[in-house]
């Protein structure tokens, strides 16, 4: 399956994202900007100016603005008036009852693995640099949000704190879905606030690891070299069995849907889950780790 193939199956376009694009992206899903098209159009089939419009249904010129170019979400008021102001053709009754807020919080490069991995029925994570964000507690989270550059406003880093905690609820909804997660040992050994914050997060990754579908396995630093020392690997199986896999890099990410790539990122995995400590192994390692601390 090549990759126009491959973005047909899974409704995700297979690209890497530009660094510049993760800034002018807005965060509207797609329901928003299609419901704004069609405010749009109708108010434009109607003969009235934004600013006619505006003093119609309500609502300031700039809330208008915002609905039609999908940056905003609709009240039921101004879907009533706007139904009411173009006709009551019905359309936007109908079309109200589909929106979707946009994610908020999640890098743009990183929303179309998000989506298949809500639907995924198999997860594959290595990861090399940091706790994995389905396994990281809030306030590991809250950290390396703060430690990002360039900075992030107050509101900024709420939003994507907890678009973080909110991806986290699909480990706990989907008990019948295997995750296995592939970590190095220094990983868990970086500083990051107090003891007490450290042992929050062994404790939280311990928890997170207990359910019968999550598999964490650590990495020994003893272990050397392996197979994925080119980077961190994400693997997942769509319903249709389809196996996709995922880097990120330094403000950008790659959808790779190639079968040899993904199969040659498959055997990397398996090798290193070879090498790795066993599940058991692992947990006495965080245990041990903890009471370090």
């Amino acid at each position: 399956m090549d990759i126009v193939e491959a973005e047909a199956a899974t409704g995700v376009e297979a690209r890497t994202v530009p660094a510049g694009e993760a800034e002018r992206e807005p965060h509207p899903s797609d329901s928003l900007r299609t419901f704004g098209a069609v405010v749009q159009a109708l108010r434009g089939h109607a003969g009235l100016s934004r600013h006619e419009f505006a003093a119609i249904v309500q609502f300031s010129k700039h809330t208008v603005e915002s609905v039609e170019l999908g940056r905003r979400m609709p009240d039921e008021a101004f879907v009533e008036r706007a139904e009411e102001a173009t006709g009551n053709t019905g359309a936007l009754r109908r079309a109200a009852r589909h929106l979707t807020r946009g994610e908020v919080g999640l890098a743009a490069w990183f929303r179309r693995w998000a989506r298949l991995e809500r639907e995924a029925v198999s997860l594959c994570t290595y990861e090399c640099r940091l706790v994995p964000g389905l396994l990281q507690s809030e306030a590991y989270a809250r950290a390396v949000f703060e430690g990002t550059i360039p900075l992030r406003t107050d509101e900024e880093l709420e939003e994507q704190l907890a678009a973080r905690m909110e991806r986290q609820r699909m480990m706990r909804e989907r008990p019948k879905v295997p995750f296995s997660f592939i970590v190095e040992e220094h990983v868990f050994r970086r500083r990051f606030g107090d003891a007490e914050a450290m042992r929050g997060l062994v404790d939280h990754v311990l928890e997170c690891s207990t359910p019968r579908n999550v598999t964490l396995q650590v990495v020994p630093l003893e272990s050397g070299l392996h197979p994925c020392m080119d980077g961190p690997v994400r693997i997942l199986e769509t319903p249709a069995r389809q196996r996709l896999g995922y880097s990120e890099g330094q403000k950008n990410g790659r959808l790779i849907s190639d079968p040899k790539e993904v199969s040659a990122l498959c055997q990397r995995y398996e090798t290193l889950r070879s090498q790795a400590l066993s599940p058991n192994e692992s947990r006495a390692l965080l245990e041990r780790l903890r009471g370090e601390l």
